[in-house]
């Protein structure tokens, strides 16, 4: 029984084609793009391991072959900063690399999230693990996936977290129908819908790419056909435990209000590179000086 059993595998779906972005990603993976000096990838590993998940496999595909060269060991290259004195930029090439050990696996043909998920089974087994999409990064001030661990570790269930959208953009996601649980800060998930139409929709809860699993999904994924788009929808899967009962039923929603940028799509992408530019100590100042008068 998971109930109560610390969560320390994450897995990362980082087999997508990214093609939002072509031609920036005919030759480069999407997940390398730069969110101001790091790419986008490194800020999703570096929040797992920042809620102590310490045993990260990748899902990666064809071309993708610079996500792995991005965490590992570059001799040749820190030599030559060392050789310079550069301590600042070689401290921040070997973070990357001392992120902890990552293993890769992948997915073959993209047959969607569900099939994703499914592809680490065997490196999983039988214990709980968590799910960090690539495109979606969250604030590194804000303690998502520690939160959505804890219910987890009060539920033995699987958690999901949830964003509340304009009900008009509800089809662009998958839609949770929910009830409130007295005196918790998370709620149970009674049903899911995939990207449904704005007239179907039970709520404008709408699911983002943070999950912490129950083992039994992998049983249920090798169950679920082909759902909307012809992929295997992980939602699809979702729905069943959330509807079933016994070992790794149930589902739980955590509702995030804290910052999240969605970095597939161009204009969310612009405003997390912007947004965390602004921020930073040596040119944010400088950065939101210029913002000013260019925007007059």
């Amino acid at each position: 029984m998971s109930m109560g059993r610390s969560v320390r595998k994450a897995v990362i779906p980082a087999a997508g084609l990214g093609t939002r972005f072509l031609p920036a990603t005919k030759a480069m993976p999407k997940e390398i793009l730069p969110v101001v000096d790091r790419p986008a990838i490194q800020y999703v590993v570096e929040e797992a391991v920042e809620a102590g998940l310490s045993d990260l496999l990748m899902i990666t595909g064809r071309n993708k072959r610079a996500l792995e060269d991005h965490f590992d060991r570059a001799p040749d290259l820190e030599r030559t900063l060392e050789l310079k004195g550069d301590e600042a930029r070689l401290d921040a090439v070997q973070h990357a690399s001392g992120l902890g050990p990552i293993h890769y696996v992948r997915q073959g043909e993209p047959k969607g999230l569900g099939h994703a998920v499914l592809c680490a089974k065997q490196h999983v087994g039988d214990e709980p693990f968590a799910v960090l999409l690539g495109d979606d990064l969250i604030d590194e001030n804000d303690q998502l996936l520690s939160t959505m661990i804890d219910v987890h570790a009060k539920t033995g269930g699987s958690v999901i977290a949830l964003i509340e959208v304009d009900p008009s953009q509800i089809s662009a996601y998958g839609c949770a129908d929910v009830t409130p649980i007295a005196g918790e800060d998370y709620v149970r998930v009674n049903s899911l819908v995939e990207k449904p139409s704005v007239e179907e929709a039970p709520s404008n809860l709408a699911v983002i790419g943070r999950y912490v699993l129950h083992p039994a999904v992998f049983g249920v994924l090798e169950e679920t056909g082909p759902g909307r788009g012809g992929e295997i929808q992980l939602t699809d899967a979702l729905q069943t435990l959330a509807k079933g009962e016994g070992e790794g039923a149930g589902v739980y929603g955590v509702v995030f209000r804290g910052r999240r940028y969605d970095t597939g799509v161009k204009l969310s992408y612009l405003k997390a590179v912007i947004t965390l530019a602004s921020e930073r100590a040596e040119f944010g100042e400088d950065l939101k000086t210029w913002m000013k008068a260019f925007l007059g």
